[in-house]
């Protein structure tokens, strides 16, 4: 019996993970809320084989530490890590054996994202419900529009910087749209390209969940 221990709850609802990863007769998959320091400790009493961390609390909580992740590693766990919190460790030590997955980690790990506000957000704790918008998706989506011709490059850039600028738990599209230049007719077209767009938070979740169940093909 393989066991796994998901952090995840805000990237991807608990319900959407399990039906990519479930539990079955050769593996048991335990799936807990955003990781928070010393939440490993506990894990390691559960004796997992892989950890996947997706979300992680920033600010409510104090983070997990770079030093708890390392020591389950060291303790032979396989530790892969995407789209939130995630993502940002597994930038920091994908050298020394954490895994890392998605667009999100190839963002930090190349150097192109710095700073952990680009996926902080503002959270219902009862429900995990995201309150506001994260950075890295914005991003994103303002960046695809522009490769489609729908804003040009400067739009682009006013729109990133509006977004950058605001606080993250009020960063949301409708304040930074109503904050721009941009003509009604734009914002209307790019309303509806926002919601077509994917959030790419949870599809590098997805893609972690799908790399752990391949690994135990």
């Amino acid at each position: 019996m393989v066991k796994i221990i998901i952090y995840a709850g805000l990237s991807i609802s608990f319900s959407e993970a399990k039906e990519i990863l479930d539990s079955h007769d050769n593996i048991e998959v335990i799936y807990k809320r955003p990781i928070k320091r010393g939440d490993l400790e506990q894990a390691l009493k559960e004796n997992p084989d892989i950890i996947g961390i997706v979300d992680g609390v920033f600010h409510q909580n104090s983070s997990v530490g770079h030093k708890e992740i390392l020591n389950v590693i060291k303790k032979g766990i396989t530790v892969v890590g995407s789209s939130s919190m995630g993502a940002l460790r597994a930038s920091e030590l994908d050298s020394l054996g954490m895994n890392g997955i998605g667009y999100v980690y190839k963002q930090y790990a190349t150097g192109k994202v710095t700073s952990d506000d680009d996926v902080a957000v503002i959270l219902d704790s009862e429900t995990l419900e995201s309150l506001s918008e994260p950075l890295i998706n914005m991003d994103y989506v303002f960046t695809n529009a522009y490769g489609e011709n729908i804003i040009t490059k400067e739009e682009k850039d006013e729109l990133v910087k509006i977004a950058k600028s605001t606080f993250y738990p009020k960063r949301n599209y409708s304040q930074t749209l109503n904050d721009s230049n941009l003509s009604d007719d734009k914002k209307n077209q790019l309303i509806d390209f926002i919601r077509m767009s994917p959030d790419i938070k949870k599809e590098d979740a997805k893609e972690l969940l799908k790399y752990i169940s391949e690994m135990e093909k």
